[in-house]
């Protein structure tokens, strides 16, 4: 279990990895939005509420993934999920964490080309962390 510190930093840290990343944050297995990040300069798409809101769908769609062990047995645990919105795009990771198992990351819409760099680059932060 990562400290409240740790996981801020862990949120800098992506946040810094690649300039297409407009959000960074981490919810706790209630669906509550315990540390997040935006890119500075930025004005975020929501509000504090519709955030919320968000945050909370997120963990219940990431918890529907996870638990189906015929599943799981057969494909392996989820890593991520990605959606492609009109405005952005949001990658939600499967931490190795039991209090704080959500990562949400945002991306601009127009980062197509450097997608996969992208995802590499989060995976690489997250493993080195062994938050996998």
């Amino acid at each position: 279990m990562m400290s409240k510190l740790g996981l801020s930093s862990l949120c800098r840290h992506i946040l810094e990895a690649d300039k297409s990343i407009r959000f960074v944050g981490i919810a706790n297995k209630f669906g509550s939005k315990t540390v997040s990040e935006y890119r500075k300069g930025l004005v975020p798409l929501l509000t504090e509420n519709e955030s919320t809101l968000s945050t909370i769908e997120s963990v219940i769609r990431m918890n529907t993934r996870v638990g189906e062990k015929d599943i799981e047995l057969k494909l392996g645990k989820p890593i991520y999920s990605f959606t492609l919105y009109e405005k952005i795009k949001r990658v939600t990771f499967l931490l190795d964490d039991q209090d704080y198992p959500i990562l949400m990351i945002s991306l601009n819409r127009k980062a197509t080309d450097q997608e996969s760099g992208v995802l590499n680059k989060i995976l690489s932060i997250v493993k080195k962390e062994a938050l996998f």
